[in-house]
């Protein structure tokens, strides 16, 4: 990247849309299969309704989510990824992988981060 200053408008796009809040965890989930909205509801921790929904939409509108109704009773509706959606399997793993070396565990923290730099910098 060094030789060309240039950011890539699609890659830019890309990392935009993915960066999201939210969307990376819906995607995550629903790599793993459909599922109905209340059950992304009860699996994504803090997210509201409506920033479920809008996720939802802007997923959709990509084509990277379907929304498939089920007509039975009560009628339910159901979120799966599409082609484009299901190749995003690669990117997240990676992502994934790269969080479990680099991201504190749950009780680390962001304090732990700042203290160790601190540390690093009072070694100096």
């Amino acid at each position: 990247m060094a030789e060309n200053s240039q950011l890539c408008p699609r890659y830019h796009q890309a990392v935009e849309l993915l960066g999201r809040r939210w969307a990376g965890a819906i995607i995550r989930l629903l790599l793993g299969g459909p599922m109905r909205y209340n059950e992304l509801r009860a699996s994504i921790p803090d997210i509201s309704d409506r920033m479920l929904a809008e996720r939802l939409k802007e997923l959709e509108a990509e084509d990277i989510v379907i929304r498939t109704v089920i007509p039975e009773a009560p009628i339910g509706v159901e979120y799966g990824l599409t082609d484009k959606g299901r190749a995003l399997e690669a990117p997240v793993n990676a992502i994934g992988k790269w969080a479990e070396k680099w991201i504190p565990g749950p009780g680390g923290g962001r304090k732990s981060i700042v203290k160790s730099k601190k540390s690093k910098v009072a070694q100096a």
